[in-house]
């Protein structure tokens, strides 16, 4: 019976440097490949569901951007960071997908002078009124997701990154291929808009925004390897 899933074969790669692992999978080892999803998916599928704001899209996109790392991986060089040249792959695959579905994307990194979008929609809806919002929170972490999804397109992705994800503002302009000084403005204005809605509450819950399942994580690893397997650049066992 076939089967291209060797959770057993990853988890034994855990401690292994992403260097390494990256090495291993460049040369066909599909358990390595398996490691680094593993190890990355979370912060790649909180980037792509940023700019696409769908699970089901995000999961398709993180899919592909996967397939595009598996076969670029030859040239990744080992002086730089693997997480920051997937964040870029899987950027660059979300906002294609986005520019296929929207007549009208604002780019990420669009001048900040002229073309900030209007908030007054985004601070009309009353979420924040509900009565029992500081009463769990698992209920506040639900609005926490409520309110990253409704920023601005312009503020979104760097927010995600920066709070949710905690990078640096160096690995923010890295991946994002935008000024520091741009990734802090939009990260500072972002902060202001969800503290308009929440207020000190921002703090205690963004970490746990947009949490990552196991199954949602076991889903888009055996995809990709099922994936992989059928175009036969993984060995079949």
């Amino acid at each position: 019976m076939h089967n291209a899933h060797h959770p057993s074969r990853a988890v034994a790669l855990e401690g292994t440097s992403d260097a390494e692992l990256a090495l291993r999978a460049s040369q066909g080892d599909s358990a390595a490949f398996e490691a680094i999803m593993r190890r990355h998916n979370q912060l790649l599928f909180r980037t792509a569901r940023s700019v696409l704001h769908n699970d089901a899209d995000t999961e398709d996109a993180l899919q592909d951007a996967y397939l595009k790392a598996w076969r670029a991986l030859a040239g990744f060089r080992a002086d730089a960071k693997l997480s920051t040249w997937l964040v870029r792959i899987v950027v660059n695959e979300a906002l294609t997908r986005l520019r296929r579905r929207s007549a009208r994307v604002i780019p990420l990194d669009a001048s900040a002078s002229g073309d900030e979008p209007t908030e007054e929609p985004w601070m009309e809806d009353d979420i924040d009124r509900q009565p029992d919002r500081l009463a769990m929170r698992e209920e506040m972490r639900r609005l926490i997701e409520t309110r990253i999804d409704r920023l601005p397109d312009l503020y979104r992705t760097v927010f995600v990154l920066r709070a949710v994800e905690e990078m640096s503002v160096e690995e923010v302009s890295v991946v994002l291929d935008m000024p520091e000084a741009t990734v802090r403005t939009r990260f500072f204005r972002a902060r202001s808009l969800l503290r308009e809605g929440l207020s000190r509450d921002v703090d205690l819950a963004v970490g746990d925004a947009f949490s990552f399942a196991g199954d949602r994580c076991d889903r888009i690893v055996g995809g990709v390897l099922a994936k992989l397997a059928t175009q036969r650049e993984i060995p079949r066992d």
